[in-house]
């Protein structure tokens, strides 16, 4: 994310760089450590639940991993939430995400009749009713020392919610997910302004603050599904046409320099005399990738602002280099928002999954092969283009090395148990737009210091209509 960080990648020449060779099995290991499934019950409780099930998967280019994921069924209203957050500056802001956003998502959608209830029992000193039902892979964790924090913050949140609705009031989708995204990274800067008495918890907040990320989510409740996006992440469906291949219909946009609007929107928030010098390089200032995002409040304080929070902050935060930088040609901020843009697509029967990855997954392969290896995977059925050779097209049959080549790939294509690692698995072992399953071995053979320079963390989760990466029911 950052222009220090972020050497050129490349994802050719790791075979340069291989010092031994993982067997098979080990590399299996390495990808499937983090994957996740989950099988959601035809009948919730309440409702026919649209969604069958998902999967997730994350493979970490960094130590720690800096990118988290979440996954939660709504208990108070209807749907799943399900979203991936990329972590930049360290993993802190990542990690508050992935415990925080749902529950004031979950908030925000909560009738004004509920909230009443669950401040009532609050002041009662009684047990709360879950909002949330997390499925959560072991080594998905929430972080202990920081909850009752997290509560209060929560709490001080529903109780102005209550404030400013009014009785059997019920909160529309749309607004609830652009609220709980704002008021969310309100909190983090607001917390890390105050600080707490406790050193752990004051160091933690600024830890949060200071790193950044970027969120997308998806709520999917019956036909309606929702995306909120901040930043660079991607959620794409996966459309089963009348012939049985696959398109792609992306439902996010990009907040990067590769977006005309977002570049206009940067702009236009600025001086004419900083034209030249809000974005640079294609980026943020010239040092931030996604132009939108959670926490990074280097990107959003004011210079003394700044300076007065560190300055009282605990010694740790002092030795922290990216802390006491001040962006260059700071002038006017902030530069960074983490206000969501807000897509709505009704699910119809031929949308069949659901993919939602962090940029990693989006820089290696194309939208339309990413459906593609999801599709043919969950179907079972492999969809082979026409052989070429010399220019001159052969039918299957007439080049017996071709279709011996074809048929190895084709035998190990669907030996993963879940469909976001069989996505993983060809995102790192992607050559010049060919699965090469000799370097996906090199890969991972790299050191993770050198793997950072070759492929970002890559995380994704599916859901699909009739299978999962986060399915849909038809």
């Amino acid at each position: 994310m950052w222009l220090s960080q972020q050497q050129s990648r490349s994802y050719q020449t790791a075979s340069v760089l291989c010092s031994y060779i993982l067997t098979p099995p080990q590399v299996n290991s390495i990808l499937k450590a983090n994957e996740y499934s989950f099988k959601v019950p035809e009948f919730d409780g309440k409702n026919v639940s649209s969604v069958m099930g998902f999967e997730s998967n994350q493979l970490p280019a960094n130590a720690p991993i800096e990118d988290r994921r979440s996954a939660a069924t709504c208990l108070q209203t209807r749907g799943m939430l399900l979203g991936v957050f990329d972590g930049h500056a360290g993993c802190a802001c990542a990690q508050a995400l992935s415990e925080r956003l749902f529950y004031y998502i979950a908030v925000s959608l909560l009738p004004h009749d509920t909230l009443c209830e669950l401040e009532a029992a609050v002041e009662a000193g009684r047990a709360l009713s879950p909002i949330l039902q997390w499925h959560k892979h072991p080594n998905d964790y929430f972080s202990r020392e920081a909850q009752n924090l997290y509560f209060n913050s929560l709490r001080t949140y529903w109780q102005e919610l209550i404030d400013l609705t009014s009785p059997g009031e019920v909160p529309d989708t749309r607004e609830a997910l652009l609220s709980a995204f704002k008021r969310l990274d309100q909190d983090i800067s607001l917390e890390a302004q105050v600080g707490d008495s406790n050193a752990y918890l004051h160091y933690w907040v600024l830890r949060v603050a200071f790193s950044g990320a970027t969120a997308c989510v998806a709520h999917i409740d019956g036909s309606d599904l929702f995306i909120a996006n901040a930043g660079d992440a991607r959620a794409v469906l996966g459309v089963q046409e009348e012939d049985g291949s696959f398109s792609a219909l992306t439902l996010s946009n990009d907040h990067s320099a590769q977006n005309e609007e977002e570049v206009a929107r940067i702009r236009g928030e600025h001086p004419p005399s900083e034209r030249k010098t809000v974005i640079r390089q294609d980026r943020l200032l010239g040092l931030l990738m996604p132009f939108r995002a959670f926490g990074d409040v280097k990107f959003k304080w004011s210079i003394e602002l700044q300076k007065r929070v560190l300055e009282s902050g605990p010694d740790q935060l002092h030795e922290n280099e990216h802390t006491k930088f001040i962006p260059p040609n700071y002038h006017t901020p902030p530069y960074l928002t983490a206000t969501p843009e807000i897509t709505y697509h009704k699910l119809r029967p031929q949308d069949r999954f659901l993919v939602i990855g962090s940029d990693g997954l989006w820089e290696t392969l194309h939208r339309q092969e990413v459906v593609r290896i999801v599709g043919e995977y969950i179907t079972g059925v492999h969809q082979d283009q026409p052989l070429k050779v010399g220019g001159y097209r052969v039918t299957l049959g007439q080049m017996q090395a071709l279709l011996e080549e074809r048929k190895a790939r084709v035998s190990s294509a669907f030996e993963d148990q879940n469909s976001a690692t069989h996505l993983m698995r060809h995102a790192v072992g992607n050559n010049e737009g060919d699965y090469k399953p000799e370097e996906l071995v090199c890969l991972e053979t790299l050191e993770l210091d050198l793997i950072y320079t070759h492929r970002d963390d890559v995380k994704t989760a599916v859901v699909p209509s009739d299978f999962v990466y986060w399915k849909t029911e038809q």
